[in-house]
């Protein structure tokens, strides 16, 4: 199944905890369900995000039936973490 992985560089990772292996984050408050709704958009589509171990940043996985629903659920997630959890510098225009 295709899957991308991509970096989100924020103002702080501090602020992103997870539960459940890493996949599911409990911190911010209210960007799981967020995610998850973008999920749901895509035969077989999941996504979990990440804090970095060593950076500010975060890493976005995604995963879907195709490429093309693969790579427009891991730009959709890229561009919800930027845009509600403090993302740095200017938005990358490939965010969706």
């Amino acid at each position: 199944m295709p899957s991308r992985l991509l970096k989100v560089v924020v103002a702080d990772r501090n602020l992103f905890k997870t539960t459940n292996a890493e996949q599911t984050l409990t911190s911010p408050d209210n960007l799981q369900p967020f995610i998850d709704s973008l999920a749901a958009k895509f035969p077989r589509g999941r996504s979990f995000v990440r804090p970095s171990g060593t950076e500010d940043a975060v890493r976005v996985y995604a995963e879907a039936a195709t490429r093309t629903d693969c790579d427009q659920l891991a730009y959709s997630v890229a561009g919800a973490v930027f845009d509600r959890a403090g993302g740095r510098g200017d938005r990358p225009a490939e965010f969706l």
